[in-house]
């Protein structure tokens, strides 16, 4: 195994900066574009990002306000998740959770993961139209936040710039994240990068360079557990695993403290450290105990919603699809459709992270310019995510292994799909490949400087240059999609004149994620939503409604405070619900009037 470590004074500029400030200062050397660049980095990078998320997320910022990226489904419902957070926080914070829909069951918004995080924004602009722009932006800005996030996390790890970009689209734009473009929470990733970054700037630490205790910086150190427990905040089916990882990194730092303590004779980190770990630390987790207590007051109120660990033998997904692209993939998504055809969930089983990215994080095994030690590590780490994503097709039906966590870590059960595990799985590809990159750039930059004679010579230094390009774009190219962008489907102006608390029926299916978007326009308690459990007065609504409209049905309605019922035509063939249209309310003290094709009944 070959190691690179010390980089050329040709290249003190990109490279060395990241140990000294990771990209604040710059050394003058060689140029006024140099020094241009060593100060403007981030500025760069940051722009760049949006740029580039614009154009890999494209059509997604066409129509922003009439489609969404994959269906009208999920981002129907987060989009209305957001929207709800910033009305309630403006209008009634005390009922936070107690959301407008899946009236008359209390503590609705947790009903399913939350991107708490993100609520903050609802209090900007009102309506559907707001929501579904609010969610467009939001879905281009987490890609780019992803690839600052991978960025800045492999410069302070010691990466070249170049290194770094490719961890950075490879992490942000991997092609299993294109099955999860409708899952806000899953794709929403950035943070973990970014808070892992500055933790580890704050710690004066890097993969080339190790400890530094002259680069300790508390501030850094207490800003990257705050946005940690910002990235918790944006829901437990990622945070949750991202939590245990920071656990375990504590204890990790922890041993190794105490025994440098023990050898040396002194403290390792200084007061302002701890103290900024500590505090950081609590704020941290305080936050997810917080998320987590929400969602175990749900279970309380509704023990149907308790998962069974046979959901996460349903998606458990086969070791071939490690290397399964999406439909959704540009470049791989048609090529894979037969290998795909065979899994039986492919939305969490089609898991390629990356040919480019799988290929040159092999690489940076081998050759590198990180530290071996630290590239075993990052290895071992890699395949111990490998084995636990594969769940319960493991050996011994995943246990010892991913369900072993479900049995005993708390929380744990209720991460019915461990495919998602390729986050980690990606990330630390990203950094060995990084590594990888970043050593074949500094072995390119060692190369002579522009030949001073010799049209040949002058050719092949270009293409060698140039060549250090080929990572960045077939990482780049794996990242194209081609996400359908449908429209939403149009708010029923029946709802606007609706007195509430409503019903709207059919209420079953997908339709309902719809239902709860219209419902951005005013948020009237309707009894309409969907999760992957029926909560208790829902199922009690809906089993009433059933032979709506008769004298039993509207009692029982009326029992529960519903005032209206409106009615979609066009989506009851088919329906419990079908021929509902047709029924007669002669004598049941109930009207009906027809609103543009739509039917709302008043119950008085």
């Amino acid at each position: 195994m070959s190691s690179i470590e010390s980089p050329s004074a040709d290249v003190a500029t990109a490279d060395v900066r990241d140990e000294k400030d990771a990209g604040a200062s710059a050394p003058k050397s060689k140029g006024t574009l140099r020094r241009v660049w060593a100060r403007r980095e981030w500025i760069l990078v940051v722009l760049g990002s949006l740029a580039l998320a614009a154009a890999l997320t494209w059509p997604t910022l066409r129509h922003p306000l009439s489609t969404v990226p994959g269906d009208i489904g999920d981002p129907a419902m987060f989009a209305w998740q957001i929207a709800w957070g910033g009305h309630a926080l403006l209008h009634n914070p005390l009922h936070f959770w107690d959301s407008n829909t899946f009236y008359p069951d209390p503590h609705s918004l947790a009903f399913t993961d939350t991107v708490l995080g993100y609520m903050p924004l609802g209090m900007i602009g009102s309506g559907m139209e707001a929501a579904l722009l609010r969610y467009n932006l939001l879905y281009v800005l987490l890609h780019a936040l992803a690839f600052v996030g991978a960025y800045a996390l492999t410069r302070q790890l010691g990466s070249h710039p170049l290194g770094a970009a490719v961890a950075g689209v490879a992490w942000a734009f991997a092609p299993w994240r294109l099955a999860h473009v409708g899952h806000l929470n899953v794709i929403s990733t950035g943070g973990i990068a970014l808070s892992l970054a500055m933790i580890a700037r704050g710690h004066g630490w890097s993969l080339r360079r190790g400890h530094r205790p002259d680069r300790h910086r508390p501030g850094w150190a207490l800003a990257g557990w705050l946005v940690a427990a910002w990235q918790i905040s944006l829901g437990l089916a990622i945070g949750l695993v991202f939590a245990y990882v920071m656990i375990a990194l504590c204890l990790v730092v922890a041993g190794w403290y105490g025994w440098t303590w023990w050898r040396r004779g002194r403290p390792v980190f200084g007061r302002r450290l701890l103290v900024a770990d500590l505090a950081g630390g609590l704020v941290f987790g305080a936050v997810t105990v917080y998320i987590g207590l929400a969602f175990s007051r749900v279970v309380e109120l509704n023990p149907q919603a308790d998962r069974g660990l046979n959901w996460t033998e349903a998606y458990s997904p086969p070791w071939r699809g490690f290397f399964i692209a999406p439909d959704s993939s540009w470049l791989w998504g048609d090529r894979h459709a037969a290998v795909r055809a065979e899994l039986s969930w492919p939305p969490e089983m089609a898991l390629l992270a990356g040919v480019t990215l799988i290929a040159l994080g092999t690489a940076g095994v081998f050759f590198s310019v990180f530290r071996l030690r630290h590239r075993v590590l990052l290895a071992i780490g890699v395949a111990v995510a490998v084995v636990l994503a594969l769940g319960s097709n493991l050996p011994w039906h995943g246990d010892p292994g991913y369900l072993t966590f479900s049995k005993h870590l708390p929380g744990w059960a209720a991460l019915r799909t461990p495919g998602r595990l390729q986050i980690w799985i990606t990330l630390l590809l990203a950094i060995l490949a990084a590594g990888a990159v970043s050593a074949l750039a500094l072995a390119v930059r060692g190369v002579s400087s522009w030949p001073k004679a010799g049209a040949l010579a002058r050719a092949k230094f270009v293409a060698l240059r140039l060549g250090l390009l080929i990572p960045l774009l077939l990482v780049t190219v794996e990242g194209v999609n081609k996400t359908d962008h449908p429209e939403v489907l149009k708010y029923p102006a029946a709802m606007a004149v609706a007195p509430e608390p409503m019903l709207i029926l059919p209420s079953d299916g997908s339709l309902e994620m719809s239902m709860m978007l219209w419902s951005t326009n005013g948020f009237p308690r309707i009894t309409n939503g969907i999760v992957t459990f029926v909560p208790t007065g829902q199922d009690r609504v809906r089993a009433a409604s059933k032979t709506f409209p008769d004298a039993p049905s509207i009692a029982a309605l009326r029992a529960d405070g519903i005032k209206s019922v409106l009615v979609l035509p066009e989506w009851l063939p088919g329906s419990p619900w079908e021929g509902m249209a047709n029924r007669p309310i002669d004598g049941l003290g109930i009207t009906r009037e027809d609103i543009d094709g739509r039917i709302l009944y008043r119950l008085g």
